[in-house]
């Protein structure tokens, strides 16, 4: 099957870095914040909300970044195969 439209700028996949970065950080961020939580004094709903958005944004920040690092040296996220090699589909089947 071949792609409908394919895009290579600077040869990384923009759309598996950013569906990357949003589930680690979730796996990653989540134990993080519930760590470091437990050494602060959170007295209110509004210092765990400002809390989980400062740490967090900050584990996102570093995920991003190396995913991106990732992306972009290994040619991450393009499933494997290069869309100028694809086969045409000739229909035969």
């Amino acid at each position: 099957m071949q792609p409908v439209e394919t895009s290579d700028p600077d040869g990384v996949d923009y759309g598996w870095v950013m569906q990357t970065t949003f589930v680690l950080t979730i796996v990653v961020g989540s134990p993080v914040v519930a760590v470091l939580s437990l050494r602060t004094p959170l007295p209110t709903w509004g210092s765990r909300v400002e809390f989980a958005i400062r740490v967090g944004a900050v584990v996102w920040i570093l995920v991003a970044v190396s995913v991106f690092a990732y992306a972009r040296r290994f040619d991450a996220g393009d499933g494997g195969e290069n869309p100028d090699a694809v086969a045409p589909d000739d229909g035969s089947e």
